[in-house]
């Protein structure tokens, strides 16, 4: 049942989803003469783009989270709702959390994105992706174990496949990933270990398309090759993985059909909108993409509903450039910034022209003292941009002290080369090698010998 609402209460919005759409959807209504509530299933935000250090154990999952409650805490206007939205009916104008029912006048959609595996579900078992904590932590898992492992396998073979980490997906997170890892195998964990030589390590990164980090320059995105390459990572561009199965990668370049073996692969190279797209779809009768993302018009409602607005990595903003706006952190600040000025002026009768994306530019860490910056009128690498990739993460993160945390770690880690946060945590913290179990991607398996690349 709704809750009966006051006949002159304030304008109520609400808000799905806490990621950087509606958060900063959030902040922009924090002073205006309106009820806010923001439901997520989650308590806390996460700061994604910094994902891959907690999964590489740079940082801790509480150095890139904030408790929502806490940012909203002296915003009285606002109140958080930890709830999973099931439902939503457009025409009474509420959502439905289970036998819980909100009802809004303003509803924002910004439920985000989750991992594509373009058809081919059955391999997130064996390639996980990096999208929430508890991925980043099963990442986390997967690593460090594969070299304690390594160190107890006397298998040659067994133990190669162990030291062997495959990244499917060249774009940012492909690209973090890959010289994370590369640095703590060839670097970092060199002294860890007796009984093997991590530099034995292989790090190889899949790319589709013909080069990566595909959204930069190409003459960034060539530097940022070399420099992976420096590191010692393999990458093979112009090419398509065609199966994942039994710790064997196989990959089509050409005509010419390859496999690795490898323990531990990880997913970087697709996005699914979430479930929320599918049920405005079915509710509200609008248009999603082939990605599950939801057509928005111009000003980022839906068709047909004034109302009703969808924004970052659910929305399909094509009206720009002719092409989706990127699944940045940028895009959703801008376009929550922009929804919470269009409510503020529609309660006075006024309106906003269309949204506009303005491109702060892209960026990517490769490793230590080494990233790309395209800021479109600058370009920078090496170190001068890994330390401004440094202080705009830092700008971004959202608690004050999270930040001083966060900057504390950085300094630890350039002075000492160590990662303090390399815990083992989750399913079980160590597999003594032994016949494959498919429940448990550490488990030795005797497969065929596939072809070495």
């Amino acid at each position: 049942m709704a809750v009966s609402r006051e006949k002159n209460a304030p304008h109520q919005v609400v808000i799905v989803g806490g990621g950087f759409g509606g958060l900063y959807t959030a902040k922009a209504l924090a002073n205006a003469n309106v009820n806010v509530t923001l439901i997520d299933k989650r308590n806390f935000h996460l700061f994604q783009p910094l994902l891959y250090q907690v999964a590489t154990g740079t940082l801790s999952p509480a150095d890139i989270s904030a408790p929502l409650r806490s940012v909203f805490s002296k915003s009285k206007n606002t109140k958080v709702l930890l709830g999973e939205v099931k439902d939503i009916d457009p025409k009474k104008q509420q959502v439905i959390l289970g036998d819980k029912v909100v009802s809004y006048d303003t509803l924002i959609v910004a439920t985000g994105a989750n991992h594509s595996y373009f058809g081919k579900d059955n391999w997130k078992e064996f390639a996980p992706g990096l999208k929430t904590v508890e991925d980043a932590i099963e990442m986390r898992r997967r690593i460090f174990t594969a070299f304690e492992a390594a160190e107890n396998e006397t298998d040659p073979e067994k133990r190669r496949a162990l030291l062997t980490f495959v990244l499917v997906g060249g774009g940012p997170t492909g690209v973090e990933l890959a010289g994370a890892i590369a640095e703590l195998a060839y670097k970092t964990l060199q002294e860890d270990f007796r009984n093997i030589n991590t530099s034995e390590t292989k790090v190889v990164l899949l790319q589709g398309g013909d080069r990566i980090l595909p959204h930069i320059a190409p003459e960034l995105s060539a530097v940022a090759e070399v420099s992976l390459q420096k590191l010692g990572v393999v990458i093979h561009t112009k090419t398509r993985v065609t199966n994942i199965e039994n710790d064997i990668v196989t990959f089509k370049q050409g005509n010419e059909v390859q496999e690795i073996a490898s323990k531990t692969i990880l997913w970087s190279a697709g996005v699914q909108g979430s479930p929320m797209g599918k049920i405005l779809e079915a509710r509200a009768n609008v248009e999603c993409d082939h990605a599950g993302r939801v057509i928005v018009e111009p000003n980022l409602t839906i068709k047909g509903y004034k109302n009703i607005f969808v924004i970052g990595d659910l929305a399909n903003f094509s009206h720009q450039t002719g092409k989706p706006l990127p699944g940045v952190a940028p895009v959703a600040k801008q376009q929550g910034e922009y929804v919470g000025g269009l409510i503020q002026l529609r309660l006075h009768g006024h309106t906003l022209p269309e949204f506009h994306y303005t491109d702060v530019g892209s960026l990517a860490m490769i490793g230590q003292n080494l990233a790309v910056v395209d800021l479109g009128f600058i370009k920078l690498t090496g170190f001068i941009a890994w330390v401004f990739w440094l202080l705009i993460h830092i700008y971004f993160l959202i608690e004050f002290d999270t930040k001083l945390v966060v900057v504390f770690q950085w300094a630890w880690n350039y002075i000492s080369r160590n990662r303090r946060s390399r815990l083992i945590t989750g399913r079980e913290a160590f597999v003594e090698p032994q016949p494959i179990n498919n429940n448990n991607p550490y488990q030795a398996t005797e497969t065929k010998q596939p072809v070495k690349v």
